[in-house]
C-alpha cells in the first residue's frame, strides 16, 4: 500500500484527502495549520482538514512553523512514498521535498504558470477572468514552480464567487490527483517545465485591496467583490461610514454622472455610477457594526437617507 503524508487547511483539501482515504492510500498522518480564532466571537476552531483527519482516525500534526519543528522530523522519519499537498499554507523545507520515497505532488487552484501564490482563485475571479483550473505539480523549494503533470480547466460563471469555485476545483483537483497518481507512482508520466515568462503571481490579499474602487468599471467592482466573498468580503465609505458589499450586479444601462453617485433609489433598488458611465446594483449590504443585510432591509433603514444624485462615495 501506497504510504502518504497529507498536508493542507481549508474545505478545499477536504475532498483530496477524502478521495485519497476512498483509493486505498495509506495516510501516515495530515499536517495542517494550527487551531485559529475564526468569527466575530474569535472561537478557537479546528481546519476542515483537521476535522476530516480526526474523524478518519488519522494522526495530525499541527506546527505554527513547519522548518526545524518535531512534526517536520517526524514526517521525515516516516519516509512516505508520496506527500500530497492542498493549500497547506506553508513552505515544505528541501529536507522534507526530499524524505520522500517517490515524489512529493502539489494540487494548486489555477493553471499554472498563471496565479502562483496564495490567492489564485481570488485572482482570477478579480481580474474578470473566464477559467481557471486545476495544475498538479511536482514540489520544489521555489513557490509553486515545479514541473507540471496535469492540468484541468474549470470554466468561471458570471456569478461564481471564490467559495463556489474552491468547491467546484476541490473535486476537479481530488479527480485529477487520483487519475495522476498511479502514473507517478509507476513512473508513466512526463512533467512539462513551467513558462517561467508566461508566470503570474497571486499574493494573498491585502487589507488595501479589500476596498471598492468607483472609478472601475461595474464590471470589474462585481468581480472584486465575488473575488472577495466569502471572506475578507469588499468594502466601500458609504458617507463615510465603512461599508460591506456582499454581493451586486451589473446593470445594463448607461449615466452620465460621475462614480459614486445615487442613480437611482426605489423601496427595493440601489444603483450606483461606477467608471465609463457604467451602473452597479447593490443586492447585499453590511453596514459598519451591523449584520448583513438585503438592499431593501437597508433601504428601509440606515439607507433612507440616500438621495438621487448624492454622492455617497467619494
Amino acid at each position: 500500500m501506497t504510504t502518504v503524508v497529507f498536508m493542507g487547511t481549508p474545505a478545499f483539501a477536504v475532498p483530496v484527502l477524502q478521495g485519497l482515504l476512498d483509493k486505498k492510500y495509506d495516510i501516515l498522518c495530515v499536517v495542517t495549520q494550527p487551531d485559529r480564532p475564526v468569527g466575530r466571537k474569535h472561537k478557537i476552531s479546528q481546519s476542515p482538514v483537521k476535522q476530516a483527519a480526526v474523524k478518519n482516525n488519522i494522526p495530525v500534526f499541527q506546527p505554527e512553523k513547519l522548518s526545524g519543528s518535531p512534526e517536520m522530523q517526524r514526517v521525515i522519519d516516516f519516509h512516505p512514498d508520496l506527500i500530497v499537498t492542498a493549500a497547506y499554507g506553508q513552505f515544505l523545507p528541501t529536507k522534507m521535498l526530499n524524505a520522500v520515497k517517490i515524489a512529493s505532488v502539489n494540487v494548486h487552484g489555477s493553471l499554472l504558470p498563471k496565479y502562483r501564490g496564495g490567492a489564485p482563485v481570488q485572482y482570477a475571479i478579480m481580474n474578470g477572468d473566464k477559467e481557471t483550473g486545476i495544475s498538479l505539480i511536482y514540489m520544489v523549494k521555489k513557490m509553486d514552480a515545479g514541473d507540471i503533470l496535469s492540468q484541468k480547466a474549470v470554466k468561471i460563471e458570471d456569478d461564481d464567487d471564490t467559495e463556489s469555485m474552491f468547491k467546484k476545483l476541490s473535486f476537479v483537483g481530488r479527480d485529477l490527483l487520483l487519475e495522476t497518481l498511479p502514473k507517478v507512482i509507476s513512473g508513466d508520466v512526463a512533467p512539462v517545465p513551467q513558462d517561467e515568462s508566461q508566470v503570474v503571481f497571486s499574493p494573498n490579499i491585502k487589507p488595501d485591496e479589500e476596498i471598492l474602487d468607483f472609478s472601475q468599471t461595474a464590471f470589474m467592482i462585481n468581480a472584486k467583490i465575488r473575488a472577495l466573498r466569502p471572506d475578507p468580503v469588499a468594502y466601500t465609505m458609504i458617507n463615510d461610514k465603512r461599508t460591506k458589499i456582499w454581493k451586486a450586479e451589473v446593470i445594463n444601462q448607461h449615466t452620465d454622472l460621475q462614480p459614486g453617485l445615487v442613480v437611482e433609489k426605489t423601496k427595493h433598488q440601489l444603483l450606483l455610477s461606477a467608471g465609463k458611465g457604467t451602473v452597479l446594483s447593490i443586492l447585499e449590504i453590511q453596514p459598519a457594526g451591523k449584520p448583513k443585510q438585503q438592499i431593501t432591509d437597508y433601504l428601509n433603514g440606515i439607507g433612507q437617507s440616500l438621495k438621487v444624485g448624492q454622492q455617497v462615495i467619494k
